[in-house]
């Protein structure tokens, strides 16, 4: 890509119902890991990024985070709140025309992961081709984290940048890390309202125009308070070093 995505859209609108009690009172992207909030852990691998304008969707306890992104000054935060809950590209689909028909990067704000030898985000960036993809995900190998609870979501071949969805027969060796880069046309034909992006990427996937990166960083598994601690504790464990 001759040019990094200059916007970008953060899902923070979940419900959080496998962090209770943590999230009884607090958004999940609003817990804190080694001092940062996820959500501004987001927000500052898009800032590194050069992204300048983020789309920010909330729904459970929107309020908080709101308040809480108020005086971010970059890159500067749009709020798209959500009286009910779109899924995971529901709400992006509902602001698509932020994007003007450009490529553009979606964060979970509730998804942590570390860069490995360069920023991943430029990475992916670096890695986006126009012509051939609507769009490229981050895949990180099941293998380098056995705590998930989880079995994979995708077979990538060595040297191969095109994944493949694990059915049955076929043993995934790749979870899906969160980050990803969207062309807007990949909305094209989708219905308004709730829509999930397994199913957009499903679409991409039958066209030919699913694309990967293998992350060379970190990836935290924080579905639980218990994965929550753990992964504080590795942080701590780390700055003690």
């Amino acid at each position: 890509m001759s040019t990094y995505p200059k916007k970008a859209f953060v899902l923070a609108a979940g419900m959080g119902q496998r962090m209770r009690p943590l999230t009884d009172n607090c958004p999940k992207p609003l817990l804190v890991v080694d001092g940062k909030t996820m959500l501004d852990r987001a927000l500052d691998a898009l800032a590194e990024a050069g992204v300048e304008e983020v789309v920010v969707n909330t729904h459970y306890l929107g309020e908080m985070i709101a308040a809480h992104l108020k005086n971010r000054k970059h890159p500067r935060i749009t709020i798209s709140h959500e009286t009910e809950l779109l899924d995971t590209a529901g709400g992006v689909k509902k602001n698509l025309a932020f994007f003007d028909n450009e490529p553009f990067y979606v964060l979970n704000a509730d998804v942590l992961w570390t860069n490995g030898r360069a920023p991943t985000l430029k990475n992916m960036a670096d890695a986006w081709d126009d012509a051939t993809m609507d769009v490229l995900i981050l895949l990180h190998e099941a293998a380098d984290i056995p705590a998930y609870a989880g079995h994979g979501d995708y077979y990538l071949a060595a040297g191969s940048d095109r994944p493949v969805f694990a059915k049955d027969m076929q043993k995934a060796n790749t979870i899906f890390a969160g980050p990803r880069i969207v062309h807007p046309r990949l909305f094209d034909d989708t219905p308004d309202g709730k829509l999930g992006f397994l199913q957009l990427f499903h679409k991409a996937e039958k066209t030919g125009r699913l694309a990967a990166v293998l992350h060379d960083g970190e990836w935290h598994h924080v579905g639980t308070p218990e994965a929550f601690a753990e992964t504080n504790r590795i942080f701590a464990k780390k700055k003690a070093v």
